[in-house]
């Protein structure tokens, strides 16, 4: 749901509720009496602070614990780490930056917290309240398509859905990608988009960011900000680190049976079509050309990978796992027409060992892999819980 402007004029002049409100359990079981609770204390106010407090604790560990939000913006905000990577890329820049979609403010936060002189805008005078609040600086009430500064690189976030389904296309974004290059035209841009459109006629930068391994956005660097000689690059932040490829990095990479090992590669990697070059500098190969699973013999620093314990024909693979007493399984497909919910349902495995199955197409035949998945940690290789 969203809020009001005096709902966020009232939660911005009473902190204390919201600290009150944290305490409460906030569970599906306790809803009720939480809102009544709040009600009773809070009269019609109460609802609102029932918002923002579970709206915090949705993202807890995504987003700062004291920021006044909404559960829509909740849903829609940027992760502060992507965030924080982009003010860290744009401040070598120099330039002042404006968030001409800024909602609640994460932009325009992150790259104060690095140094940018940031400034944001939007056509909600609600969520303007909340990011003046959350991130102090200036903002303005315009439409995104609507310049109200000059000089400053853009960063925009056009909706990504409509009418509760993903969009598909940059031109049906809302605002439409084409409207808003036009609007700031002469302006260096970043846009933040979904990472599953098709980008295929940008001509400057595409980066797609992971998160813990969860793909978030692709944005769309203008090429006045792209990297040198860069077109796609992919972003994958796992806690603290941060690893970077891109399409300026070697990409040769040998295609041969399986080694000790099967990785599969990072969704950032994967969407950005530089699984070639993931395996380049990580001593890895292609098990099939038009598969991004990969192999080698040793996991990569930090990832985690699978363990090959034999290769079988997919119609073998139920008498193999019932030999080796395998009662769960992760299913990995790629390249074949097999759905993993079902193959679990036909193997009715009842033992006690967990494995991982990996089903890949070579040339022109599914294979299927028995692996048990394993984590590379300070040089050695651990089973991963």
């Amino acid at each position: 749901m969203s809020l009001s402007i005096d709902e966020v004029r009232w939660l911005i002049a009473h902190p204390h509720a919201l600290g009150e409100a944290s305490e409460l359990p906030l569970t599906k079981k306790s809803m009720l009496a939480d809102s009544a609770a709040l009600r009773q204390e809070y009269g019609d106010m109460g609802r609102a602070v029932l918002e923002v407090a579970e709206a915090r604790r949705s993202t807890a560990g995504k987003l700062p614990g004291e920021w006044v939000i909404s559960s829509e913006a909740a849903q829609q905000a940027t992760p502060y780490s992507v965030a924080t990577m982009r003010a860290l890329r744009l401040v070598r820049d120099g330039r002042p930056v404006h968030d001409v979609t800024c909602s609640i403010g994460t932009e325009v936060s992150a790259l104060i917290d690095v140094g940018v002189p940031a400034m944001g805008s939007d056509l909600d005078f609600a969520r303007l309240l909340m990011a003046q609040h959350n991130a102090p600086a200036p903002y303005a009430q315009a439409d995104a398509l609507t310049p109200v500064t000059s000089g400053h690189i853009i960063v925009a976030d056009p909706a990504r859905r409509a009418g509760g389904r993903r969009i598909a296309r940059p031109e049906d974004l809302l605002p439409a990608l084409p409207d808003l290059v036009e609007a700031w035209a002469g302006h260096d841009m970043a846009i933040k988009c979904a990472p599953g459109l098709d980008f295929s006629e940008w001509t400057g930068e595409v980066a797609v960011t992971s998160v813990d391994g969860g793909v978030k956005e692709a944005c769309l660097y203008t090429p006045g900000l792209a990297e040198p000689g860069v077109s796609r690059s992919a972003w994958v932040i796992r806690g603290q680190s941060v690893d970077k490829y891109n399409d300026a990095m070697p990409d040769h990479c040998e295609v041969k049976p399986v080694g000790a090992y099967i990785i599969d590669p990072d969704g950032a990697v994967v969407r950005a079509g530089l699984v070639r070059h993931y395996a380049a500098a990580h001593g890895l190969w292609q098990l099939d050309e038009r598969i991004a699973h990969l192999t080698g013999d040793a996991i990569p620093v930090g990832e985690s990978g699978f363990e090959v314990l034999a290769q079988v024909p997919v119609k073998k693979v139920r008498q193999e796992l019932q030999a080796r007493n395998c009662g769960a399984v992760e299913i990995l497909v790629r390249g074949v027409d097999l759905n993993p919910d079902m193959l679990r349902k036909q193997w009715k495995l009842r033992g006690d060992v967990q494995l991982a199955v990996i089903i890949s197409r070579i040339g022109k035949t599914a294979v299927a892999f028995i692996c048990r998945e394993r984590q590379f940690n300070a040089g050695q290789v651990f089973d991963r819980v």
